[in-house]
């Protein structure tokens, strides 16, 4: 496809309207695109296609209606698919409707798939035929409430059969008011730990995030590779390219990133920590395999002091990394968990800035972020204006429960009073998560609150400030901190490859690193696995795996 050259008018951030439902920044994407390129994708038989603003709108139109002369308007639909074409147009449909979208993860198990189910009380599923044995027990399954299964082969023709209907008069779907309060979606958290909660985010807080979003980290083309059913790749990909009529590729598989990368040249995209973390250490990586890492270091210094003058040479100077990441790459949006400084540190360093913030599904789901002309290193950046923070109870160096309020946060959890009267603390949202705000604002992350290890001394060690230092020991792939037996204890998955003496080395580097913090923070037990640690879909470790 032709290379997109264009540069991002960083100055032309926020020239959109305020809009209370995603239903008016769907249409408004459907204005304002008109013609222009809106989606790339692959279809069922695995060709490319491209659709521009006007024919998704087209489809969703077709979809929509089609929902309606269904019977769903005020009911539950669930949505189960790896991302593709088609699960964007399921999701827009809702969003333009009185129809609630429940996305499911579709790395889930049968019987964890029907028994949410069971919970949501959804009276539609849209599915692909992959998934044909978690619908069967479905329907064999007592409490399941579905009456209608419709299978995203059959796309097309429920396009058509919409589109015979509005050409009747039908025109229920299109004129149909959306409120701002209306429960738009239902999510369910895939957090590491615990039984997950119907998150219900209404057309306000999903609309008014997403906008707030894109006025501080505005950016043009994009390749979609985060899981659809997330709440992140919403602000990021699914609302964010009607707001700012820009393009995208849907990507079909995580393993085919780079020829992704490569071939539609992303300006910007998307990506929890440990994907940041895998590009930079491909980058060194290749480097040292080629017998350029020297080379790689010098310019680095030359950069790095070229910059103290203000003369920026980053994109020139790295320009055969930039090009393996597609050529046009300038900034990865990172988000979901904790990212170490040198990484973000480090990609600067070559010319891509990593926009860190900080984000939880119940606030629909950015809090903060930093942005491109106001960031710092290390931190998860200032309050996006939908919503304000606070640190509730902090401690002596300033550190307690993030606390949030805005238009943002959600209606509650579905079917879940007690839960949802939990959660909050008037009408402030409690995260969970713990971290602290420097005198300019900026929120610095520290791990969430059910994760900390309380000592018998009375003292709280945040496990994710352990595993940030220890990650940064070059052959260690992934760390997870916990405490056993009232030790602080380290297990690692270590790079046996290119260092063969690993699980013996890192004994010696555990003692070095120890000297360098107090001695309540220091790791005392140490333990290695030959695999990596399982994850959530998201890519995030799984701290309730069984330890071994």
């Amino acid at each position: 496809m032709a290379r997109n050259k264009t540069k991002v008018n960083y100055k032309n951030y926020g020239n959109f309207p305020d809009m209370d439902t995603v239903k008016e920044i769907v249409l408004y994407g459907a204005e304002k695109g008109g013609t222009k390129r809106h989606l790339f994708y692959n279809d069922f038989s695995g060709k490319v296609q491209e659709k521009k603003f006007n024919e998704t709108f087209h489809d969703v139109l077709g979809i929509g209606q089609y929902f309606y002369d269904l019977g769903m308007k005020d009911k539950k639909i669930a949505i189960l698919s790896e991302n593709s074409y088609y699960w964007a147009m399921m999701y827009y449909a809702c969003a333009c409707s009185r129809v609630i979208a429940v996305p499911l993860d579709p790395k889930l198990t049968d019987a964890d798939l029907t028994e949410l189910m069971v919970r949501s009380g959804c009276s539609a599923i849209i599915y692909t035929k992959e998934f044909a044995s978690a619908v069967k027990m479905m329907q064999e399954t007592e409490g399941v409430e579905l009456t209608e299964y419709v299978k995203f082969e059959d796309f097309d023709e429920l396009v058509k059969k919409g589109h015979k209907s509005l050409d009747a008069g039908n025109k229920s779907f299109l004129s149909e008011e959306v409120k701002p309060d209306d429960v738009a979606f239902i999510v369910y958290t895939s957090g590491t730990t615990g039984k997950s909660k119907g998150v219900m985010l209404t057309h306000k807080n999903v609309a008014s995030n997403a906008i707030a979003t894109c006025r501080a980290m505005t950016a043009s083309h994009t390749i979609a590779f985060l899981p659809f059913h997330h709440t992140l790749s919403w602000a990021s990909a699914l609302i964010a390219s009607p707001l700012l009529s820009e393009w995208g590729y849907i990507c079909k598989s995580l393993k085919d990133i780079q020829k992704d990368m490569v071939d539609y040249h992303p300006q910007h995209f998307s990506a929890v920590p440990l994907a940041v973390e895998t590009i930079y250490k491909k980058i060194w990586y290749t480097a040292k395999k080629t017998g350029r890492d020297e080379i790689l270091k010098k310019g680095l210094k030359i950069s790095n002091l070229l910059m103290k003058f203000g003369i920026d040479v980053r994109r020139k100077l790295f320009k055969e990394v930039i090009e393996n990441l597609g050529g046009e790459l300038e900034m990865i949006i990172c988000g979901g968990a904790y990212l170490d400084m040198k990484y973000e540190k480090g990609l600067y360093d070559m010319g891509i800035q990593v926009v860190n913030g900080y984000g939880i599904t119940e606030c629909s789901p950015v809090v903060t972020c930093n942005r491109l002309d106001d960031f710092r290193f290390g931190s998860a950046g200032k309050a996006l204006d939908c919503n304000e923070i606070k640190i509730n109870d902090p401690d002596e160096d300033g550190v307690g429960e993030v606390y949030v309020r805005g238009t943002n946060v959600m209606k509650g959890y579905y079917d879940d009073p007690e839960a949802t009267a939990e959660a909050f603390d008037g009408e402030w949202f409690k995260t969970g998560d713990y971290g602290y705000i420097d005198k300019d604002g900026f929120l610095f992350f520290r791990g969430r609150k059910k994760n900390l290890i309380v000592l018998s001394n009375g003292k709280n060690v945040s496990p994710e400030e352990l595993e940030d230092k220890l990650s940064g020991i070059e052959y260690v792939k992934e760390v997870v901190v916990y405490e056993e037996g009232g030790a602080i204890t380290a297990e690692f998955w270590l790079d046996t490859v290119e260092q063969p003496d690993a699980k013996e080395q890192i004994k010696k580097d555990v003692r070095e690193f120890n000297k360098s913090m107090p001695a309540f923070k220091q790791v005392t037990k140490i333990k290695t696995r030959d695999t990596e640690f399982p994850k959530t879909t998201t890519l995030k470790i799984k701290r309730n795996y069984k330890k071994k």
